[in-house]
């Protein structure tokens, strides 16, 4: 499985997390590819925190505009009723608490529900950006990353290293492995992606992931 299927496959996943009515936050890199998989029949409205609400679905190719761009920078589409804002009014929606959802990706996150997204060790970043506003206005907090680091070193951890974003806030993880959800018990494998051992996801991740009597495969 190559990157941009991992990518996709996260993608879908957490666009059946939402739900019709939603105001939702999609923050840079795979969370940005969701708006592309919305089902049908549901309303949702996406915020762009560079300032704006009513994002829609990728540009075809050649019909991009320069000027109308997600937070990662890439081309994008405006539904009708649309609003652009500055970016003050745009964190407003973000810390008055009127979003529903936000997607993040991350570097870590922890059995805890804490989550690590803005360090990248051994080079210079500017900051954490948004994330720790939306982290905590956010009414629900969806992670959307690959499991591991290259295949190889787990990215769910017992304890986050890095500088936390958010402490406790993470309410569910997707992963082109698994469905699992934060809770007081801890990590709860929800769903599984039947293409990896259950076993092997448990070993790819250190935290302790405890396996739902209800488990189901990812769809």
């Amino acid at each position: 499985m190559n990157k941009e299927e991992k990518r996709k496959i996260i993608a879908k996943r957490v666009a059946q997390e939402l739900e019709d009515g939603d105001v939702v936050n999609l923050g840079i890199g795979i969370p940005t590819k969701v708006a592309d998989y919305i089902p049908a029949g549901i309303d949702i409205t996406l915020h762009s925190e560079n300032g704006f609400v009513g994002l829609g679905t990728a540009p075809e190719p050649g019909e991009e505009d320069e000027n109308l761009i997600n937070a990662g920078g890439e081309p994008v589409t405006i539904n009708p009723g649309g609003a652009f804002m500055n970016s003050a009014d745009s964190f407003v929606l973000v810390r008055g608490g009127h979003l529903d959802v936000t997607v993040l990706g991350t570097l870590q996150v922890d059995e805890q529900g804490n989550i690590a997204n803005w360090m990248i060790p051994g080079k210079f970043v500017p900051g954490m950006g948004g994330a720790m506003d939306l982290i905590v206005g956010a009414k629900k907090v969806i992670v959307a990353t690959e499991h591991t680091i290259k295949g190889e070193k787990p990215k769910i951890l017992k304890e986050c290293t890095l500088p936390l974003s958010g402490k406790g806030e993470v309410d569910l993880i997707v992963t082109e492995m698994a469905v699992i959800d934060v809770s007081d018990r801890g990590l709860i494998l929800r769903e599984y992606n039947p293409e990896f051992e259950i076993e092997y996801i448990k070993e790819m991740t250190e935290a302790d992931l405890k396996v739902s009597t209800e488990l189901a495969e990812m769809v």
